[in-house]
């Protein structure tokens, strides 16, 4: 059935403007955003096996791009504005974390860490880089791959570092396992690292491990 089929209390639109988006279902949601489906198969259709695709929206809100291009019924326009969704989602977790320490915030930088490094089919680490209040200056993806202490170079975080006069720093990276628990690579890289910036006045306040629905944090380990 297509949107325009329905009545119209009935229609995601008109059903959020009287009674908000509380009202509407996951798959009413997505149907809003999609607006059409395919030739034959209606918009709910889609918006369902998208959600089931992504294990809902927290798994949807973690895609890359590219991710989408596997439904089919996923043209460019639909993949840009869930993307631009996407995006939006990151930008307003971010605006908190620049506003106030990160230590007000601690759920919230896990939440962020999250949606950017939780979907990613390869090792990548991440760095957010603090200034001296311990707000946000940026978060960079500085290395790719299987990470090992000799594929993460210390004098790169340190330059970089530098670069934009951070203050501390909170590293992270994921686990495409899903399992969220530190390696002995993991702490030694993390030692490395703390002490190669201790030698430019930067603290590392933290290492997060992003699994699959769980990010693990040194600090409230005892592990830095």
């Amino acid at each position: 059935m297509s949107l325009k089929d329905l009545p119209a209390e009935m229609r995601p639109r008109e059903k959020l403007l009287a009674r908000g988006g509380a009202a509407l279902s996951d798959v009413e949601l997505l149907a809003l955003l999609l607006r059409t489906g395919l030739p034959g198969r209606g918009v709910f259709d889609l918006a369902t096996q998208v959600l089931r695709e992504f294990d809902g929206f927290a798994g949807l809100l973690r895609a890359q791009a590219a991710d989408l291009r596997r439904i089919k019924g996923l043209g460019p326009a639909k993949r840009a504005e869930i993307a631009a969704v996407i995006e939006m989602a990151r930008r307003a977790l971010a605006q908190p974390l620049q506003a106030a320490p990160v230590f007000d915030a601690t759920q919230k930088v896990k939440d962020y860490v999250a949606l950017h490094l939780g979907s990613r089919g390869q090792e990548v680490f991440a760095v957010l880089f603090l200034d001296g209040q311990h707000r946000l200056l940026a978060l960079e993806e500085m290395f790719h791959g299987t990470l090992t202490q000799t594929s993460v170079y210390p004098r790169e975080v340190v330059r970089r570092a530098l670069q934009l006069n951070a203050g501390a720093l909170i590293l992270a990276h994921n686990h495409p396992s899903g399992l969220a628990e530190p390696s002995r690579a993991d702490e030694v890289l993390t030692q490395t690292l703390k002490h190669a910036l201790q030698l430019v006045d930067v603290r590392v306040l933290d290492h997060l491990i992003v699994g699959r629905g769980t990010v693990l944090s040194f600090a409230e380990r005892g592990l830095l």
